[in-house]
């Protein structure tokens, strides 16, 4: 689990976006054991409050469940699953249709470069 982060954002943020574009990408499965919150910390070079405030928040947002004294695991809920996935999209196409938008480019030529793009799969 290796996670680039940046000076911008607390590291909460960047570990609850970490989990956010694993459970898009399929990497973590519905239903699938996490790492502990000590073990996460160790793991990501973090402090374990850290670890815990992310976890707390995922837990707010519903994109993970504990039970008990079991380990925590990834949402089962399907609606959450797909609005993290359209959360993700969202928020790159702002940040492209933003930074368009500042040299003027027309929709459909962005549009355009955009589908040409995608098919190369560059």
């Amino acid at each position: 689990m290796a996670v680039k982060f940046n000076n911008r954002d607390p590291v909460y943020v960047q570990v609850i976006r970490h989990f956010k574009e694993q459970i898009a990408r399929g990497t973590f499965e519905p239903g699938q054991e996490i790492p502990s919150r000590r073990e996460l910390a160790n793991r990501l070079k973090i402090n374990p409050n850290t670890a815990q405030r992310a976890y707390k928040e995922m837990e707010e947002q519903g994109l993970i469940f504990t039970e008990g004294n079991l380990p925590s695991r990834i949402t089962k809920d399907e609606q959450v699953l797909k609005m993290v996935r359209e959360e993700l999209i969202l928020e790159a196409v702002e940040t492209f249709v933003q930074s368009v938008r500042t040299i003027n480019v027309p929709v459909q030529e962005a549009l355009n470069l955009v589908k040409n793009t995608y098919e190369k799969g560059n």
